[in-house]
């Protein structure tokens, strides 16, 4: 079976899932879109893609397609994907998902009403290492979880905002939490578990935007593990880092924006067995994280008909732990998921109160 398949949008991030669509010989990229002629182009003369449209509707009624895939803003997922669904072509949703979580839930909606999938990009679930500190987890051989740190400290400055839209409520949906900082909270999250209770605070340090710049939480998650979570676009040294303090041993993660094995280490804790900590080692077989991973995952499951892997599914889970990250900060208490589902301001937005940090200007 060939899918075909096609990309909205031919940013960045579209370059990763060309080169990992077009490498797989199950899948045949067939059409592009863009509203940038030029762009477009340049794009599909790059992978040899022969349908070139301006807008997805144009795409979508033109070509007859199997996958389409969202590589477009947060604030058009929700628009796009339900117009892929009508066509009758599954979607893969480069993150942040959506705008909100009810936005999310339409997408869901939509995708199970045309009983097609509804995958997403949280390509940082990916890799071997993960899968291998995910198992040791659940199996329990490290212990309890007690305390997480998770940092995304990256470096965003003056003329990225000058960009149009760039630090707006209505275009990005979010500050640094929400378009940064939600790629380690996913991989947090999906090695934790569900969150029971977000403390935090938002913060508009240095940079002249409506959104935050720097956001700060506390996590308590279901299993009692407490997490300290920093999210910041004022950061020259940019890295992505987590670290997990368990019973038995310390996990510590860092990297930029995708991690291999040499990114990982474990640490026992003192007197623990040898043999036991010799179990910990990384598989020397190792696959670093990425869209190609992803990717082939979700071909996969659409070509044999089998269930999406969980590495392209429970996009919920990251989105309502940032929708927690504003809804705390705006309240200014600890929320829980009930709080959420009870706060229809922010089943449907994200936008917050921010704290302006800076001292005054010097008369």
């Amino acid at each position: 079976m060939t899918l075909k398949a096609a990309i909205v949008g031919t940013g960045a991030v579209a370059h990763l899932h060309a080169q990992a669509l077009t490498a797989d010989p199950r899948v045949d990229l067939v059409a592009v879109s863009n509203r940038s002629g030029e762009r477009r182009e340049v794009f599909a003369d790059r992978y040899g893609v022969r349908g070139r449209y301006t807008a997805h509707t144009d795409l979508l009624a033109q070509e007859d397609l199997d996958l389409v895939v969202l590589c477009t803003p947060p604030h058009l997922h929700r628009e796009q994907a339900l117009d892929a669904f009508a066509a009758g072509a599954h979607v893969l949703c480069e993150k942040p998902p959506a705008l909100s979580l009810a936005e999310l839930d339409a997408m869901q909606a939509g995708a199970d009403a045309a009983g097609l999938a509804l995958a997403f990009a949280f390509q940082q679930r990916t890799g071997t290492a993960a899968a291998h500190v995910r198992q040791l987890l659940e199996s329990g051989d490290l212990g309890r979880p007690l305390l997480a740190q998770c940092q995304t400290l990256w470096l965003r400055d003056a003329d990225h905002f000058a960009g149009e839209h760039r630090g707006t409520w209505d275009a990005e949906g979010g500050g640094t939490t929400f378009s940064h900082g939600i790629h380690q909270m996913d991989l947090l999250a999906d090695l934790l578990g569900d969150w029971a209770e977000v403390d935090a605070r938002l913060w508009r340090v240095d940079r002249d935007i409506e959104t935050e710049d720097v956001s700060t939480a506390t996590v308590r998650f279901t299993s009692g593990a407490l997490a300290v979570l920093v999210s910041s676009v004022l950061s020259p040294r940019e890295t992505s880092a987590l670290r997990i303090d368990t019973e038995l041993a310390t996990i510590e993660l860092e990297h930029l924006h995708g991690h291999r094995g040499t990114d990982w280490r474990i640490t026992p804790a003192r007197g623990v067995d040898p043999d036991r900590a010799a179990r910990w080692t990384f598989p020397l077989d190792d696959e670093p994280s990425g869209h190609a991973a992803l990717v082939r995952g979700v071909v996969d499951a659409l070509t044999t008909g089998s269930p999406l892997p969980a590495v392209a599914t429970h996009a919920r889970r990251p989105l309502e732990l940032a929708t927690a990250v504003y809804a705390s900060a705006t309240h200014g208490r600890p929320v829980t998921p009930a709080t959420l589902r009870d706060d229809d301001r922010f089943q449907h937005s994200l936008r917050a109160d921010v704290v302006d940090a800076r001292p005054p200007a010097v008369p």
